[in-house]
C-alpha cells in the first residue's frame, strides 16, 4: 500500500476549485447553475495577446525559455512597475512563473524554514494558509472584522510580529472583500514593519489595475515606503486585468537574492513558464491599456447594478467594493435560522443550501477565515447577477 507523506495527509483541496467542480456536477445533471465562485473574468482574453499566442505557435516560439522568463518579458514587466509604482528593477530582480499563485508559493518556499510564521489577516484568499503550511511555515492568522473594515491595522500587525515572524502576506485590492488599503493605512503599516527588518513583505497585487475611483493603480506600500523595497516582493500576473487565467502567467519583482532563489526553485519544479503564454503576456503589457480601461468601466457598472439589487434583501449587508470583482456579503442575520428541517449554523450551511436548492454557487466566508460571510464574484453579466440575487432573495424569504 502506498504511504502518503505527512504533507500529503495534511493537504486540503482548494475550496473554490472544489465548489467549481460541484457546480459543474449539478449543471451536468441539467440544473441551471449560476456560479459566482471562481475569481475568473467572464470576458475573453484581449485580442492583441490572443493573436500573439497564435503567432507564437505559427512562428515556432514553442521551446524552453530561461526558468525565470524571457528577457523581453522581464524588461516589459520592469517598465510596467516603473510606470505604476515608480520603482526601478533590473531583469535579475524579476522572475516569471506559471501563474501568480505559483509565484506566491515559490516565495513562501524560499523564505520559510520549519516553524517560521507568516502573518495573514482575515478575510484572506483561501489558498494563503495552506501555501504557508506547504512551506513548513505556520500561518499566523490575525482576525480583522467589520470594525477594522476587514483590513489589518498597525496595532494588530505589531501585536502579531514575534521572533518567529518571517513574512507578512496581504492582497490589495482584496480577494475576497474588494476593499483596498489607502495610502495612509499603508504608511501606518510601514511604520510598524520598519521596526522588524526580518519580515519579508509579500504584496499580492493581482487586482491593482481593477480599481473604481478613477486612479490607474491601487495604492501600494512601495509608493509610500520605498525604503522597504529590499524586503518586499511585488506579485502580479496576467490572469485578472488581462483575463489570461488559463495562460498561467505570473511574475514577481523583489530583492535579487530572493528572486534568484525563487527562479532556481522554479527551474527544479515547473521548469520554465510557457513560451507561448509569455509571448502573449508581452503583447498584453505593451498594448492593452485601452482594454483595461474598458474592463474597469464594465466592472463599475456591474458593481453598481448588483449593489442596487442587493438592497431588496435587508438581511444581507454588502461591502461596497473599491476594486477587484467581489462582493463580501454579511449573512450573519441568516445564521441560526431554519430552512425547512435544516438548521443553518454556519456560512458553509448557508452556501450549501444556496447551491443545492437554488443552484447559486458562492464561497463561504469560513473558507476565508471569517465566519458569517460569503464571497461572490461579479465578473458575470448584470443579468446573471440579478438572477442570482433573485434566487438568494427567494431562499432568504423561506427562512424561519
Amino acid at each position: 500500500m502506498v504511504q502518503l507523506s505527512k504533507r500529503a495527509q495534511n493537504l486540503k483541496t482548494s475550496p473554490t476549485l472544489f465548489l467549481v467542480a460541484k457546480a459543474k456536477e449539478l449543471a451536468a445533471q441539467g440544473h441551471d447553475v449560476i456560479s459566482l465562485t471562481v475569481g475568473e473574468p467572464d470576458w475573453p482574453t484581449f485580442e492583441v495577446p490572443s493573436k500573439a499566442g497564435i503567432e507564437a505557435i505559427e512562428k515556432g516560439i514553442t521551446k524552453y525559455t530561461p526558468a525565470n522568463g524571457t528577457v523581453e518579458l522581464r524588461q516589459a514587466i520592469a517598465e510596467k512597475i516603473k510606470n505604476e509604482l515608480n520603482q526601478s528593477y533590473s531583469t535579475k530582480e524579476i522572475t516569471v512563473a506559471s501563474g501568480a499563485k505559483y509565484i506566491v508559493f515559490a516565495a513562501l518556499q524560499m523564505i520559510c524554514s520549519p516553524g517560521d510564521e507568516v502573518i495573514i489577516g482575515t478575510p484572506y484568499w483561501v489558498s494563503y494558509p495552506m501555501m504557508v503550511e506547504l512551506a513548513d511555515g505556520v500561518p499566523h492568522i490575525v482576525e480583522c472584522g467589520e470594525s477594522e473594515n476587514f483590513k489589518i491595522t498597525p496595532e494588530k500587525l505589531e501585536e502579531a510580529i514575534n521572533a518567529k515572524t518571517r513574512g507578512f502576506l496581504f492582497c490589495s485590492p482584496s480577494n475576497p472583500t474588494g476593499l483596498l488599503y489607502s495610502e495612509e493605512e499603508l504608511k501606518a503599516l510601514a511604520q510598524v514593519l520598519r521596526k522588524h527588518p526580518q519580515v519579508v513583505i509579500i504584496s499580492d497585487d493581482m487586482y491593482n489595475r481593477l480599481v473604481f475611483d478613477g486612479r490607474k493603480v491601487a495604492p501600494h506600500i512601495l509608493q509610500v515606503a520605498p525604503d522597504l523595497r529590499e524586503r518586499t516582493v511585488v506579485v502580479n500576473g496576467g490572469s485578472k486585468a488581462y483575463s489570461m487565467t488559463g495562460w498561467r502567467i505570473g511574475w514577481a519583482a523583489g530583492p535579487e537574492k530572493l528572486i534568484t532563489a525563487m527562479a532556481d526553485y522554479q527551474s527544479q519544479s515547473t521548469g520554465s513558464p510557457s513560451s507561448i503564454s509569455q509571448h502573449a503576456a508581452l503583447a498584453a503589457l505593451k498594448n492593452c491599456e485601452p482594454d483595461i480601461a474598458e474592463v474597469v468601466r464594465k466592472l463599475i457598472a456591474r458593481k453598481n447594478s448588483g449593489i442596487e439589487a442587493f438592497a431588496s434583501i435587508p438581511q444581507f449587508k454588502v461591502s461596497n467594493p473599491e476594486g477587484a470583482f467581489y462582493y463580501w456579503v454579511d449573512i450573519r442575520a441568516c445564521l441560526g435560522k431554519n430552512f425547512g428541517d435544516t438548521h443553518i449554523r454556519t456560512s458553509k450551511d448557508f452556501c450549501d443550501i444556496l447551491l443545492e436548492k437554488f443552484f447559486v454557487a458562492t464561497v463561504p466566508g469560513a473558507e476565508c477565515g471569517s465566519e458569517g460571510f460569503m464571497r461572490l464574484s461579479f465578473a458575470v453579466s448584470e443579468d446573471t447577477m440579478k438572477r442570482a440575487i433573485g434566487r438568494m432573495k427567494e431562499f432568504v424569504s423561506q427562512l424561519s
